[in-house]
């Protein structure tokens, strides 16, 4: 049981990274360093983070398609762990 939660977590941690990149390479217009430096400058962290984590969305759902559940509450709670940090940095 518990190594199903880990096993989500980092998966849902990988995807986060992927849709991340994924953003940096074909949705900026800028290049790789351009881009995090015009991301910390304007504050933009937050919003790129959870844009980034829409991946998990995906994830959870094959999780729970698989009948994954303890994989899928992995993929849950990095979710919520995600939006709390955007949350938060959001107000810093």
């Amino acid at each position: 049981m518990r190594k199903e939660i880990i096993i989500g977590i980092l998966v849902a941690l990988f995807a986060t990274v992927s849709g991340f990149f994924i953003y940096l390479q074909f949705v900026s217009k800028l290049g790789f360093y351009e881009t995090i430096d015009f991301i910390k400058a304007g504050g933009l962290f937050g919003k790129v983070l959870t844009l980034a984590a829409l991946p998990n969305l995906f994830v959870f759902f094959v999780f729970i398609k698989k009948n994954q559940d303890y994989r899928a509450r992995g993929v849950l709670m990095t979710t919520v762990f995600i939006a709390i940090t955007a949350l938060i940095l959001k107000f810093f």
